[in-house]
């Protein structure tokens, strides 16, 4: 079960959103061309190593590492997120702010993983917590938003409109909840990022909220969007031919 859109249409192209997710998948592709020991090299220049940042080197990869990935599969991930509900974010902030607030949001993400396990020589790579910032910030401005998840139960796929604030709730849940029991000090998910990314998202709307309204915002939309949602049609059915049986 995962989110594959939302039916918040933003009213803007967002220039900032595409370009982040032209950049990381750019990123990528470069990574991808590279042996297994420059690939290592890069990640020893530019991954976060909490080690290091706790001893006051490497504040720069608090930036840079949040446009690495481990794989196609770890950058498609973060980039669904983004692409879900970055536009959102942006057309609230103008591409300045966005970008500003996205940065910011990795710097949190990198910063809460540090304190979490200062004496970490692994690094950390993705943007997930730069990408977690942006979903706590969408939290607090649309947190009744409609998000389709995607369900799948063996052979029977749902689209599910489910709330935003239920389906970001769950997930912020779910990585505390994994930080607190899952040993990591052997490498695996920087629970303790996203984490961190979230509550920086959401510290740093605090003031584009409050500047709408704040609770009188929510009171006036509800936590919905102030402008009709975006429709879509049911998924077409199948066409792979129903075999019946004997």
């Amino acid at each position: 079960m995962f989110p594959i859109r939302d039916h918040n249409p933003s009213g803007i192209v967002p220039v900032v959103t595409w370009a982040l997710i032209a950049l990381n998948v750019a990123v990528q592709l470069y990574v991808s061309t590279l042996p297994d020991r420059a690939v290592w090299g890069l990640y020893g220049a530019y991954a976060l190593v909490p080690l290091e940042v706790a001893q006051g080197r490497g504040w720069g990869t608090l930036v840079s590492s949040a446009f690495l990935h481990a794989g196609w599969l770890h950058l498609g991930g973060n980039m669904l997120f983004l692409w879900i509900f970055g536009d959102n974010v942006e057309a609230a902030l103008g591409r300045l702010g966005f970008l500003l607030f996205y940065l910011l949001a990795a710097v949190g993400a990198g910063l809460a993983q540090v304190l979490a396990d200062p004496l970490s020589p692994i690094p950390t790579i993705g943007a997930s917590g730069a990408v977690a910032g942006v979903m706590g910030g969408y939290l607090l401005l649309f947190p009744r938003a409609r998000v389709d998840l995607l369900l799948f139960l063996v052979v029977v796929v749902r689209v599910i409109p489910v709330p935003a604030w239920i389906v970001l709730a769950v997930w912020v849940g779910g990585q505390a909840v994994q930080g607190a029991l899952v040993d990591t000090s052997g490498g695996g998910v920087a629970y303790w990022a996203h984490v961190g990314g979230f509550a920086a998202g959401l510290l740093l709307m605090v003031v584009p909220w409050l500047r709408r309204g704040g609770p009188a915002f929510w009171a006036l939309t509800h936590g919905a969007p102030p402008h009709p949602e975006a429709a879509y049609g049911r998924l077409a059915p199948t066409r792979v031919p129903v075999v019946r049986r004997r």
